[in-house]
């Protein structure tokens, strides 16, 4: 059988392969190797790798090698450890494919150990373009990567662009929209109370506002001043809840999380709900059932596509990121947010669009790496 192995370091990342591994595991002629890490494993990001065990997935390493401070140096510094562990672990397992996602510090640490240690190399979500230092480093692990599974067709041309032999780039969609087409999407409260956090208590069967914003390591210091302006944008409205989720592991994230609570010390009655983390098909009822989701996430911009719900991104970490119609733009400025709050309510559900795929990655991209000739991936050439 061929080896996967499938690198899972943050709550996001799980979210994306969630049905990748399931297909995985499935395919007769593929052996999962899951291996967990970085900020899955950290109590103050809800444990991803809890509703990963819960999910029935085992995985066969836990490899702590994150460096806390949240600063420009430790994320640098978690980048060169996730290096030093990851070639231990993918040494010992000897896999067929490493499969690394997105464009996060982690993903740059999986693509640089396989790489080295000549292990054919798949990446998820490669081609796409946004703000912050994301797009450095996902270009960069194109370039690393021996296989591509892109998003969207605007992706594929891209990595094709970049001198990628277009015989091994394939847009299939992304694996997260697999989640919004097989799983009942449905919101109740009964659903929903196995999730402890603080605030006021929510009512899941009213409106609420969906606030999602991670720091921009590009403007590493302001978060703390952009998180500001978007809580009291979306305080202004204060007939409708909110639910608030902590931010990533990026640098910066403590300047976030002091914001947020902060606003929320001052504002303790307000209709307000702050979570760690949901598991992925919880996730995708939050998102679903937002009147409006507000921030920088691109769930906002990937599953809100496929959604149509209306989403405010808020500054320059999605910018040049492909979308739907569900999205407007915002600047870090609590009146510009709420009045493009005010429009995106008032206008409701938008049509579904399938730009990131039709909820089938999972299997079509498991097939192709169990298919693959191993021996057809040659020497790459430059650009």
């Amino acid at each position: 059988m061929r080896k996967v192995c499938v690198v899972v370091a943050s709550r996001a990342n799980y979210g994306r392969v969630k049905y990748l591994l399931k297909a995985i595991e499935q395919h007769p002629e593929l052996e999962l190797q899951l291996i967990v890490g970085a900020s899955t494993l950290l109590e103050r990001f809800g444990p991803a790798i809890d509703i990963i065990r819960n999910d029935g997935f085992k995985p066969l390493r836990s490899i702590f090698y994150v460096i806390e401070g949240e600063t420009l140096a430790t994320q640098a510094k978690s980048t060169g450890l996730g290096i030093v562990e990851l070639s231990t672990a993918f040494q010992d397992l000897s896999p067929d494919f490493v499969v690394t996602v997105a464009d996060r510090f982690e993903t740059m640490a999986t693509a640089v150990a396989a790489t080295y240690l000549n292990i054919k190399l798949a990446h998820l979500q490669g081609g796409e373009v946004s703000g912050n230092i994301d797009d450095r480093v996902r270009h960069a692990v194109t370039k690393l990567a021996d296989i591509h599974f892109v998003s969207t067709e605007e992706s594929q041309r891209r990595v094709v662009g970049m001198g990628e032999n277009p015989d091994f780039v394939f847009n299939f969609g992304c694996p997260s929209i697999d989640v919004l087409r097989h799983d009942d999407l449905s919101i109740s409260n009964q659903t929903m109370m196995r999730y402890l956090g603080v605030g006021h208590p929510l009512d899941w069967t009213k409106p609420y506002i969906l606030v999602v914003q991670h720091p921009v390591t590009t403007s590493y210091g302001h978060g703390l001043q952009q998180i500001t302006e978007t809580l009291h944008a979306v305080h202004q409205f204060s007939d409708i809840q909110k639910v608030v989720l902590w931010p990533n592991i990026d640098a910066g994230s403590d300047d976030v999380s002091k914001g947020i609570r902060h606003f929320r010390e001052f504002h303790m009655s307000a209709p307000i709900y702050y979570y760690k983390n949901f598991a992925p098909e919880d996730y995708a009822r939050v998102l679903k059932h937002a009147v409006c989701c507000v921030g920088n996430s691109s769930s906002f911009i990937r599953e809100g596509a496929f959604l149509g719900t209306p989403a405010v991104i808020v500054g320059d970490r999605q910018e040049g990121r492909e979308h739907g119609p569900n999205v407007v733009h915002a600047k870090y400025e609590r009146l510009d947010i709420a009045d493009k709050i005010s429009r995106q309510i008032r206008n409701g559900l938008y049509p579904s669009v399938p730009i990131f795929g039709r909820g089938d990655a999972g299997i079509r991209i498991a097939e192709k790496l169990a298919r693959v000739e191993l021996s057809s991936i040659v020497k790459k050439k430059s650009a």
